[in-house]
């Protein structure tokens, strides 16, 4: 996270081609894409691959994000999770006013963008959440504040029983073995991801230990913990995305919490 004494951060920039939209905090390292025809659809693997919280908290009712960006998974669980609060911690305000270019949805009952320091933010007394999407990096990967383990003790304590955290690793960062330890320490050596689902990006989940069934789905992802194929991963978070989108479009009712693990 950046403090006073930091350097200012270089401008994000926008380019708009070929009917899609980037948002690049370096040249050339696009951080999020929408289609201008389909906004609310998740183009890049590691967003689809974060998606699959649904396997640990099928029905979310709080969903905390941190990380705005482009707004892609801002824009896909206010649409595909009706019955679900949901609440975006971003650091930067140059990000937050880019929201409109990005079709970020204005902040209503149940959606609301705060511009806010997430390490500050979690360390207070925060709402309850179901499911913590952790999404905010620097140019080096996960800034300190967000890759120790007093903070992933924090997000523990925001979460529901039953609830997960999602945390978005860059594979290439020096620190991931460091942060992947951290977060095994705080969630009670309960951590696992996809293998390769997410190109250079790795998608760990952290479900919280109470509330997880004695058995069924849930257990048996955390017992892997290196799961699958890259290849195979890929096509298993399309198809889960998929899911997700027809579900929300049919009206249909979201799956009980229970409804998966027994």
């Amino acid at each position: 996270m950046q403090s006073d004494s930091d350097p200012p951060c270089p401008a994000p920039l926008v380019r708009t081609e070929n009917g899609r939209r980037t948002l690049e905090f370096s040249p050339g390292e696009i951080q999020s894409e929408m289609l201008l025809a389909h906004p609310d659809a998740l183009v890049l693997d590691y967003t689809r691959a974060m998606m699959a919280f649904v396997l640990f908290a099928p029905a979310p009712r709080s969903i905390v994000m941190v990380g705005l960006g482009g707004g892609s998974l801002a824009r896909f669980c206010r649409r595909h999770f009706p019955l679900a609060h949901i609440r975006v911690l971003e650091v930067r305000a140059d990000v937050i006013a880019l929201r409109d270019a990005f079709a970020v949805p204005p902040d209503d009952a149940r959606f609301e963008v705060i511009h806010a320091d997430a390490a500050a933010w979690f360390a207070g007394a925060p709402q309850p959440a179901d499911v913590i999407l952790l999404d905010g990096f620097d140019a080096a990967g996960l800034p300190p504040a967000l890759a120790d383990g007093a903070f992933y003790r924090d997000c523990r304590r925001a979460l529901r029983p039953g609830g997960v955290l999602v945390v978005n690793v860059f594979t290439y960062d020096v620190r991931q073995d460091a942060v992947l330890a951290s977060l095994a320490d705080s969630f009670g050596g309960r951590t696992c991801w996809f293998e390769g689902a997410a190109g250079d990006n790795r998608i760990v989940f952290a479900p919280h230990p109470d509330g997880l069934p004695a058995g069924g789905l849930r257990r048996w992802l955390l017992r892997r913990r290196a799961i699958g194929w890259g290849w195979l991963n890929r096509i298993a978070m399309r198809l889960l995305v998929a899911g997700i989108a027809a579900r929300s479009v049919m009206g249909m009712p979201q799956p009980r919490e229970d409804a998966i693990g027994n």
